[in-house]
């Protein structure tokens, strides 16, 4: 069965699509081998897709991985100003609670490298419609590994805020790259599974953090915080080889009209038979072709237009939700177990801790995608993580002592636990799925973007609620974290589609006839509608 097409520019308003393969909805014989390749991924277990796409797999997870890089460098903020050298050198006496970083530090500490990242999230969307998932994850590890001097050799907190923020670059190509390639490289079965593991890369960074910063925390000189910075050059090298060496994704290669490359890069992915590849890029061809009759090429602009702005407020708003259900608690777990009343050191035992039980709630997550829809999931993520937020602050209310302290510090690891198996991971899934083929690249950093719009000022309120430079609410934050997670519970239960099971023709379709969030799982779209 011949798939010979020669790739077509089309010009639509104006603009000229990428690649426009008309000959898909027309050619019965092309269009018999779109339906059959995506009922076949429809049909295909979970095992089963493993074991015909261990490559695909392994790409994925190395693309995920580098997210790692901007874990290790956020989580290591938050444990510089606990570190008893760290704080003697850059911070203030505060009667009653000895040296510490004043806020306006910790926030810029914190907040530094979330601004960096936020120009990187809008700078890749363009960059990958230009040059790809590689070359531009590529291009950002190379800058990782400059950016790094900076913080290294910095000797005022001045000199450390810079470093973080121009680290924070290449992250945003980083994060708004890793969950876009995951989800287009491997089959649907997978495809909740493998984005997950983008919260397993955060919790690979904490623990690495934690287990340095532990190591280092009783020296008292200045390489108990420049060894752990140095630790970073660890990542960016062997990752550059690694990426070189993966394929491009399909979908991308297939919008650009390069359909040689594409079919070699799903041959490598795992299809090995020739028949079952040649029915994978029929059906990526078939939902390109689709797309690229709505618009041309792809433009921030078209994120708020007809049915994507939807897509697109559904994306904002699972990555800025993350900061809404007591993900920051995790994120400063040391210093928070201090202000709790835990010792120093007893403080960085728990954040190992605390990291090493939120990699394993990231493994429960990959058989929770395979057992559960991404709704139901969020959903009672959310709901369990605002009853355990309010038992913080109730435990935060009642007079101090040995045994409530403790009771807070477990309460925080618990809820760091259910955060790193739900609504962590699943929301990248969602994320993933959620945008268009054609606008997915900046469909996730938009996302990313409006993650940071909200953890900017977030990281502020969380350092000021702690701080007994602040508010010195320690546990009490509970209430405020709580509160802000039932409103992410109320938007999602409203607006979150239920996408498991759904290609991404069958996602275009549901999107463009206005299907209520509520009925997605139930509607059922025939297998040959091209809308």
């Amino acid at each position: 069965m011949s798939t010979g097409i020669k790739a077509k520019d089309e010009v639509h308003g104006g603009e000229q699509v990428d690649a426009v393969y008309p000959e898909v909805l027309v050619n019965p014989d092309l269009m018999g081998d779109a339906v059959d390749g995506e009922n076949r991924e429809h049909e295909m277990g979970v095992w089963e897709a493993v074991k015909s796409h261990p490559w695909a797999c392994l790409w994925a997870f190395i693309m995920c991985f580098t997210i790692v890089m901007e874990s290790f460098d956020m989580f290591l903020s938050g444990n510089f100003v606990a570190l008893p050298a760290f704080q003697r050198r850059y911070g203030v006496q505060v009667e009653g609670s000895g040296w510490t970083i004043p806020t306006r530090w910790q926030s810029a500490l914190f907040q530094s490298g979330q601004c960096g990242a936020f120009i990187g999230v809008f700078l890749a969307g363009p960059i990958t419609n230009l040059l790809g998932y590689r070359w531009t994850t590529m291009l950002a590890l190379i800058l990782m590994n400059a950016t790094i001097f900076i913080s290294f050799f910095a000797d005022s907190l001045t000199v450390l805020t810079v470093g973080q923020a121009l680290e924070g670059v290449p992250w945003g190509l980083f994060i708004a790259n890793s969950p876009a390639y995951a989800s287009e490289i491997v089959p649907l079965a997978l495809r909740g599974a493998c984005t997950a593991t983008l919260q397993m890369s955060w919790s690979i960074g904490s623990i690495i953090v934690a287990g340095a910063t532990y190591g280092y925390n009783q020296r008292d000189d200045q390489w108990s915080w420049r060894i752990p910075l140095a630790l970073q050059w660890i990542f960016p090298t062997p990752l550059l080889v690694l990426i070189f060496l993966a394929p491009e994704s399909p979908w991308w290669l297939v919008r650009h009209g390069r359909k040689e490359e594409a079919l070699r890069s799903i041959e490598r992915l795992g299809e090995k038979s020739g028949k079952n590849s040649q029915q994978t890029l029929a059906m990526m061809e078939r939902t390109v072709e689709i797309e690229a009759q709505i618009g041309g090429t792809p433009s921030l602009l078209d994120l708020i237009k007809g049915t994507d702005l939807r897509r697109t407020i559904i994306t904002c708003l699972m990555y800025a939700s993350q900061n809404f259900a007591g993900n920051l608690i995790a994120n400063q777990a040391t210093f928070f177990f201090e202000q709790a009343g835990i010792s120093t050191n007893k403080s960085f035992q728990l954040n190992l801790i605390n990291s090493c039980l939120s990699f394993v709630a990231n493994a429960c997550s990959w058989f929770l995608t395979a057992w559960f829809g991404r709704r139901t999931i969020y959903l009672w993520g959310t709901a369990t993580n605002v009853v355990l937020l309010f038992i913080l602050g109730i435990c935060a209310s009642v007079p101090t002592s040995n045994a409530i302290n403790y009771a807070q510090a477990c309460l925080g690891i618990i809820i760091s636990f259910v955060f790193a198996g739900t609504l962590g991971p699943i929301s990248y899934t969602i994320i993933s799925e959620t945008s268009s083929v054609r606008l997915r690249a900046l469909s996730t950093g938009v996302g990313r973007a409006a993650y940071y719009v909200a953890e900017i000022p977030m990281i502020y309120l969380a350092s000021q609620m702690l701080n007994p430079t602040g508010w010195n609410l320690a546990g009490k934050c509970g209430y405020v974290w709580g509160s802000t997670a039932c409103v992410c519970w109320g938007m999602a239960f409203f607006f979150l589609p239920e996408l498991k099971h759904r290609s991404y023709r069958e996602s275009d379709i549901l999107f463009n006839r206005k299907v209520p969030a509520r009925k997605f799982k139930s509607t059922i779209i025939d297998v040959k509608d091209n809308e």
